[in-house]
């Protein structure tokens, strides 16, 4: 509070860009976590809500006869203009929340004072509603061939690995350490992902050091032994996700990549996914483009084509697909690095499971998902989402890409997902906003040290409890696009503009996926099944019906000798109960949920009382000169 210099101003303007001329008037308050806009309106009283720490950004654009423009831009892509009457307070306004907004410590985050209504067992509960353990054992290990190794425990051999790891048995305890001296951070191979069904695992470490002819014995021992915890193949892949100069510049300073002459039975792959720097810039060309006022479709097309953002969605999405391939196609393990291994590493794993497993395509996969390969293995969640006030050049969008890439696979197997675009939206706006501890910390020694389950709350917990409005109404766990693996289109006509995340400033709510395209897909894929049915049974000889039959064989229960009876094909019609759409899709939905982030809210207390904000998607506003 110490920070506060105006605590409040009358007679604000809040700014709609999506409609200039409608302009809110109220008063803005300023608290320790929240700027909080309530409109004069005594009909309404409407509020809205900015968490501090998703601010990133505040601009003062020149002053205008009206008054002194105050523009906040959020790390989940929103912007928000006030029009302040004094320049004063318009600069007051703007040193508080400067300062605000960059916490320099870990106590100053708002997962720490964050404080809903729930017990303490309730909260303890919350927290283990994500069990890696029990995730490891869902996919088969540890077995004859995969064992759990504390080598780790209190952090020992890496301090940015979680205390529990899995490794082949063969893997003595001199290999696993031999192995992490030569590992970049002392990151070693270890599984991140294993198929049950033959045995092929998906490895993760970082890159050795190499130099220009440095080996080590241990650490191609511990290749040799993944190799041989997969009985069906005789060779692994080792893929190196950077661009080839990259690594080989990293020679130079001692690092760089795995020579084949000197590891046996492996073979080497380099897939060419650029650096943290290079998304950063790529992200903030893509973002100018979304802020664009009437751009021409030439300027639009030029400025996406310019940033090269779908380039770099695309090369993720290529390298998933190539691991995914290797493990369920040729049955051949596969060991992933890039630099340090928690970046373009944990990007590719996840890409790759969620292709291989359709359990990451469920609510509860997804979340077990990022624990695993995200939090636990020691992403940079501190560093790279810019939680406290550091190094802006450790900032850069890599969670946001692999959401992206989920969300290109939600849009091309409309029924694969359990999920909708605003649960990935929701946990994107969850990464920065540090409401809750999930993402605390750039690893789990950091998280353990800051005893973040004794003090935060796990956002797992809460948006399981708003499942309803996560799921995919067209989601069938018996559809074809749901069982086995995922094989996308990778042509560049196939990749999208996520619209719903990047251009948030120009609508008032969460944008839904277009309902019209996912129905249409499906139907035009139920009718290439009928076809396909029907010519196959004709070639037997067989009378069946087709999709010609009455509307109302698709009404409740299936006429006698209809397809759905007979176990083979489901109805050209799919009927959508209203509940489930108006739960489901926030263009019909009048309640919304989150309280995070930026909200509309009818609530009366920022802090300390029930979770009770209505909609997390605010009417964003941006600078507009009448």
């Amino acid at each position: 509070m110490e920070h506060i210099r105006t605590p409040k101003v009358e007679n604000v303007r809040l700014i709609d860009r999506a409609s200039p001329r409608k302009v809110c008037v109220g008063t803005l308050y300023l608290t320790g976590t929240h700027t909080i806009f309530v409109e004069n309106t005594p009909e309404s009283r409407k509020e809205t809500w900015v968490l501090h720490s998703l601010v990133c950004g505040i601009e003062r654009p020149p002053a205008t006869p009206s008054g002194c423009p105050l523009l906040i831009r959020c790390k989940n892509f929103q912007v928000i203009l006030f029009l302040i009457p004094e320049e004063k307070d318009c600069h007051d306004m703007q040193l508080s929340l400067g300062r605000l907004s960059r916490p320099e410590r870990y106590g100053e985050l708002y997962c720490f004072s964050f404080n809903p209504n729930v017990d303490r067992e309730e909260r303890e509960a919350a927290w283990t509603r994500v069990d890696l353990r029990a995730e490891y054992c869902r996919m088969g290990v540890p077995n004859h061939l995969w064992q759990i190794t504390h080598a780790n425990s209190e952090y020992r051999i890496c301090d940015t690995y979680p205390s529990e790891l899995y490794i082949p048995k063969s893997a003595t305890p001199p290999v696993i350490v031999g192995s992490s001296k030569f590992r970049s951070r002392g990151r070693f191979p270890t599984l991140s992902y294993y198929c049950r069904d033959n045995h092929a695992s998906i490895c993760r470490s970082s890159q050795p050091l190499t130099g220009f002819s440095a080996r080590c014995l241990e650490d191609e021992q511990m290749l040799e032994a993944i190799t041989k915890s997969n009985p069906g193949s005789q060779f692994m892949y080792v893929v190196d996700t950077r661009p080839k100069l990259n690594a080989m510049a990293n020679r130079a300073a001692g690092k760089g990549y795995e020579n084949e002459d000197n590891y046996s039975n492996i073979k080497f792959q380099f897939i060419g996914i650029e650096n943290i720097h290079v998304m950063r810039s790529s992200l903030q060309k893509i973002l100018e483009v979304c802020e664009l006022k009437s751009p021409s479709m030439g300027d639009f097309l030029w400025g996406l084509e310019s940033s090269g953002w779908l380039k770099h969605i695309k090369a993720i999405l290529d390298a998933g697909i190539f691991i995914a391939k290797a493990v369920a196609e040729e049955g051949v393990s596969v060991l992933v690095h890039c630099s340090d291994g928690w970046d373009r590493t944990a990007q590719v794993c996840s890409v790759a499971s969620v292709l291989l497993d359709p359990y990451y395509r469920t609510l509860k996969g997804l979340m077990v998902l990022i624990e695993k390969d995200w939090v636990s293995f020691g992403h940079k969640f501190s560093h790279r989402y810019s939680h406290l006030d550091g190094d802006p050049k450790e900032v850069s969008p890599v969670l946001d890409q692999f959401l992206d890439c989920v969300w290109q696979l939600t849009e091309q197997f409309p029924c694969a997902f359990e999920y909708n675009e605003r649960f990935l939206l929701q946990v994107h706006t969850h990464i920065y906003a540090c409401q809750y501890g999930n993402f605390m910390g750039n690893s789990e020694k950091e998280r353990t040290d800051l005893r973040i389950r004794e003090r935060t709350h796990s956002v797992w917990a809460h948006l399981w409890q708003n499942r309803v409005d996560y799921t995919n109404p067209l989601y069938r766990p018996d559809h074809s696009q749901t069982q086995g693996v995922l094989r996308p289109a990778t042509t560049p006509y196939c990749f999208k503009f996520w619209r719903g995340m990047y251009s948030r400033s120009e609508q008032g709510m969460c944008p839904a996926q277009s309902a019209v395209d996912v129905l249409m897909a499906i139907k035009e894929e139920t009718q290439q099944l009928e076809e396909e049915l029907a010519a196959h049974e004709e070639g037997k000889g067989l009378q069946v019906i087709t999709g010609s039959a009455r509307p109302r064989d698709y009404m409740g229960s299936a006429p006698a000798g209809s397809p759905n009876q007979q176990g083979g094909l489901e109805s050209s019609l799919l009927i959508l109960p209203q509940d489930t759409l108006k739960s489901s899709d926030p263009d019909l939905s009048v309640n919304s949920d989150q309280e995070s982030g930026v909200a509309d809210l009818n609530c009366l207390s920022p802090i300390g009382g029930e979770e009770s904000v209505k909609d997390p998607y605010l009417e964003e506003a941006a600078y507009s000169t009448a």
